[in-house]
């Protein structure tokens, strides 16, 4: 198979799915960093702090994984 058969240009996805998808993807991991953070440093403040901007990076970083993701044929059932 090659490279141009695995890449398309055509999303499989919608754009608004995507969004959805990585805002509640992050929204748990958000929570999950948080008491992590909390249980490391045992301050409320730090850990929210942590949580919030750490997330933040990843989640421009998601989508932007996700909608390359979404050009890779490799592994998607073909119609």
């Amino acid at each position: 198979m090659s490279l141009r058969e695995l890449v398309t240009w055509r999303p499989f996805q919608r754009r608004r799915r995507a969004i959805v998808k990585t805002l509640c993807y992050r929204l748990f991991m958000v929570l999950i960093t948080i008491g992590v953070a909390l249980f490391v440093t045992g301050n409320t403040a730090d850990a929210v702090s942590i949580g919030l901007v750490t997330n933040v990076a990843k989640t421009f970083t998601y989508y932007g994984y996700e909608r390359v993701w979404d050009h890779i044929a490799w592994g998607v059932a073909a119609d």
